[in-house]
C-alpha cells in the first residue's frame, strides 16, 4: 500500500512558508478571508434567472442543523457524498458529478461567476446529485456532521504567492483540522496547485496534521492527475504559461 514519503518532497521549493500561516494561528487572530472577489462582470438575464431560481432550490441552508446522513440533502439516491471546495469554474465538479451519478456532491464557491455555470449545468444535464454552497467553504465545514464525507477536493485555490498573503492560504493545519472531522476513515482528500511554495506549505501542513497520509511511492504521485482527475481552467492556463502542477492525494487513516 502507498504510504507516505519523507523524501519525495517537490522540488524547487521555498523553505518553510508555513511559518507566517502558523503565527497568525498562535496569535489567535480571526479568520482571514482566503478567496479573491466575489464579483466579476455584470450577468445578463438568464444568469439572473439561473441564481432567483436554481440557487433557492440546491443551496444549503446552515441555519439549522446538519442531517445525520448527508445522503438526505439529495432527492435521487446517493451512496456516499463527496466535497469540493472552491470549484471554481465548476469543470470539475460537474465532470465528477456526471460520471458518478450515485455519489451526491457539495460543491462550494464565493465567486459568483462560477456559481451560474454550475447552475446552468445542472438544468441543462438535469444533475440532482449536487448541492451548492455560495461561500468559503470553511462554515459548511464547521456545519457537516462527523465523517460524513468520503471524498474531498481543492484543486488550485487562491495562491496568494507574496509573502505577506501566505497566512491567506486555505489549505493550512486549520483546515486539514475542520477536514479531518468530516471526512470518514479511508476517504480521500485531494489537492492541486501549480505555486511550489504553496505545495510545500502543503505538505509541510499534511505533516503537521497526522489524520492523514500522503498516497505516494514516487515522482509520478504527484506529476500526473490520473483518468479520474479531469483538467479544470485554472490547470490549462498553468500548463500555457509553463509551470508546473503538484497534484497530491491523501488518505484520511486517523482519527484526528
Amino acid at each position: 500500500m502507498p504510504t507516505r514519503s519523507k523524501r519525495l518532497l517537490p522540488d524547487k521549493v521555498a523553505a518553510h512558508p508555513q511559518r507566517a500561516a502558523d503565527a497568525v494561528e498562535k496569535r489567535g487572530t480571526p479568520e482571514l478571508r482566503s478567496f479573491g472577489r466575489r464579483r466579476g462582470r455584470g450577468l445578463n438575464a438568464r444568469q439572473l434567472a439561473l441564481l432567483n431560481d436554481v440557487l433557492p432550490r440546491v443551496n444549503l441552508d446552515l441555519a439549522g442543523a446538519a442531517p445525520r446522513s448527508l445522503v438526505s440533502l439529495f432527492p435521487t439516491p446517493v451512496c456516499e457524498v463527496w466535497l469540493e471546495a472552491g470549484f471554481g469554474g465548476g469543470e470539475h465538479l460537474i465532470w465528477q458529478a456526471r460520471q458518478n451519478p450515485h455519489v451526491g456532491f457539495i460543491g462550494c464557491e464565493p465567486f459568483e461567476s462560477g456559481i451560474v455555470k454550475v447552475l446552468a449545468a445542472i438544468e441543462e444535464f438535469a444533475l440532482t446529485n449536487i448541492r451548492l454552497y455560495a461561500d468559503d467553504a470553511r462554515p459548511l465545514l464547521r456545519w457537516l456532521p462527523d465523517a460524513s464525507l468520503q471524498r474531498a477536493f481543492i484543486l488550485f485555490p487562491d495562491p496568494w504567492p507574496k509573502k505577506r498573503h501566505v497566512k491567506r492560504r486555505l489549505v493550512a493545519r486549520p483546515l486539514l483540522e475542520l477536514l479531518a472531522r468530516v471526512m470518514a476513515l479511508g476517504g480521500e482528500l485531494r489537492v492541486a496547485t501549480d505555486i511550489g511554495d504553496y505545495a510545500r506549505t502543503i505538505l509541510l501542513s499534511i505533516r503537521a496534521q497526522s489524520a492523514f497520509e500522503w498516497q505516494v511511492t514516487g515522482p509520478a504521485n504527484w506529476r500526473e492527475r490520473g483518468p479520474d482527475w479531469p483538467q479544470t481552467r485554472y490547470e490549462a492556463k498553468a500548463a500555457r504559461e509553463g509551470r508546473r502542477r503538484y497534484f497530491f492525494r491523501f488518505c484520511r487513516t486517523t482519527c484526528p
